[in-house]
């Protein structure tokens, strides 16, 4: 298992019986034939939504006026902008500030933000103070003059309110969870993992250790084992794939060893990697990664099994999507200097990315039946006011729920009583982030309170395609429905699909009329 060359051996063996099963898959149980996930990165709900439907619309920006009726939603507002209990008040970012740092987000530090409930020690634990970094700025958050897509996208389709990370913690928990829903099981390491990445004796992830069937990862690795939504949807003969900016390598050595090295100046002014190893969960697993970053044997096999076992670069998503091979489900994964990630990206960069791209699914003949979801990995520690549930209690020594409120304090190695059996370190549900659903198929300027979490999307995917569970105490089992984003019968009227197309400016996110 722990030769990385047998992995696309066996994908390619598998080829011929994957296409003899695809011809079998594709119903659903519901109108929603094709899913694509937009997966971004490290905003919480407050940070993009907090005023949400109203901005402040200050000359010089692109103005944001709601429509009549607009729901509100559970934001920021009377004594939490005014008298609120964190060491600095909550305040609007502009346009012109739309670059920070990156804040601290890591699984013990954002547990003890919250101060058992209190949501008072956002600046002392999640803020950055790296010199010139101001620990304040972990409270700001932008409006509908600076994060102007997203908000003309949340009147023309549904968006949720009440959605959490799976478990607390930084970018490769998030995109575990998305695909699995299991943070468990790391039997593969290379490398020197340190306990905030792995959680000593438990095999438990909480950190960005690189995914070890990867040939571009450049620091400590892991692999885990367990099955993944890809497993589920090869055994059912669904179409997939993961596609990510910067997969497609820019050299290899005489093995055929993969370099990844596509660039872009990022929002900080420093060059940025495009594709960063552990934004890809696929690659963590040895039965769905691409080690070598392969490409398809052809367009129309994208999708299918074989050499690139469903791992790909963005450029091989277009490639299939205006040849009439769209797969059934597409998760995207932007270059990283349009991810939104705080230091190297920012909503500006983000917004043009969002854009471009569903401007382009929407021209699609696809799009009739079609959800785009757009979701975020963490929340970067950004302040949010609302203390998540936790449905995943642990005791482990990362965990720091209910411990000290005092900076340099150790954690106290409480986030409640696990039950008996319970994989430890899944301190859950985590920080509330953002989710936005366009389809012809969602509700019109709609506000969801359902409680979701991240793999509130697996389990759509998995209910959608009728794929069954993963099993082994994955979050998926206890996830909330997206269901309640869509109105179905409204989606099927005639024309439904022509009236639902929203065309936006990725410069300014305003509609184009």
């Amino acid at each position: 298992m722990n030769d990385i060359r047998r992995v696309a051996a066996r994908a390619a063996l598998g080829a011929v019986g994957a296409l003899a099963t695809a011809a079998a898959g594709g119903q659903t149980t519901t109108a929603i034939r094709k899913v694509v996930v937009i997966f971004q990165e490290n905003v919480s709900f407050d940070h993009y939504f907090a005023t949400y439907p109203v901005a402040l619309n200050p000359p010089g920006e692109p103005p944001f006026r709601a429509a009549p009726g607009t729901p509100t939603v559970n934001g920021l507002s009377g004594a939490l902008l005014t008298n609120n209990p964190n060491a600095a008040p909550p305040f609007r970012l502009s346009r012109a500030q739309a670059a920070t740092c990156d804040q601290d987000h890591d699984y013990t530090p954002e547990q003890q933000a919250m101060h058992g409930g209190l949501m008072d020690r956002f600046v002392e634990f999640t803020g950055n103070a790296e010199s010139p970094c101001d620990p304040k700025t972990v409270m700001g958050y932008f409006d509908g003059n600076t994060v102007t897509a997203l908000w003309n996208y949340a009147q023309a389709y549904a968006i949720g309110d009440n959605l959490f990370d799976t478990t607390f913690g930084p970018s490769t928990p998030g995109h575990v969870n998305l695909v699995s829903g299991q943070t468990h099981g790391v039997d593969v390491v290379s490398g020197t993992i340190t306990p905030d990445e792995v959680i000593p004796g438990t095999a438990t992830l909480i950190g960005d250790p690189e995914p070890y069937y990867d040939d571009c990862h450049t620091t400590e690795a892991v692999g885990l084992s367990g099955k993944n939504v890809g497993d589920l949807m090869n055994a059912h003969g669904i179409r997939w794939g993961w596609f990510q900016g910067g997969f497609r390598p820019t050299a290899r050595d005489a093995a055929g060893k993969a370099t990844c090295g596509a660039s872009h100046i990022g929002s900080d002014g420093q060059p940025t990697n495009d594709y960063l190893p552990h934004h890809e969960p696929f690659q963590y697993y040895a039965s769905t990664a691409n080690p070598h970053h392969l490409p398809p044997s052809s367009v129309a096999m994208i999708g299918r099994t074989d050499a690139a076992n469903h791992q790909y670069d963005l450029a091989d998503f277009w490639a299939a999507a205006e040849s009439g091979h769209l797969p059934d489900v597409s998760y995207l994964k932007a270059a990283s200097y349009q991810d939104g990630h705080a230091g190297y990206s920012d909503p500006l960069a983000e917004q043009a990315f969002l854009v471009a791209t569903i401007n382009r699914l929407q021209r699609l003949p696809e799009w009739a039946d079609m959800a785009i979801v757009i979701a975020w990995d963490d929340s970067d520690g950004w302040y949010d006011h609302v203390m998540p549930p936790i449905v995943s209690p642990s005791n482990t020594p990362a965990d720091a729920l209910t411990g000290p409120s005092v900076k340099g304090a150790p954690p106290s190695g409480d986030c409640g009583l696990p039950a008996p059996g319970a994989y430890p370190g899944r301190c859950g549900y985590g920080q509330r982030l953002p989710l936005v659903v366009i389809s012809p198929h969602a509700r019109k300027n709609f506000v969801d309170h359902t409680l979701l979490d991240t793999t509130s999307i697996l389990r759509f995917i998995e209910d959608n395609w009728s794929l069954g569970r993963i099993g082994d105490q994955s979050f998926d089992a206890r996830a909330g429905s997206l269901s309640g984003l869509f109105d179905f019968e409204a989606g099927r009227k005639p024309g439904a699909a022509r009236r639902r197309r929203l065309t936006l400016d990725p410069a300014t996110g305003r509609p184009v009329r």
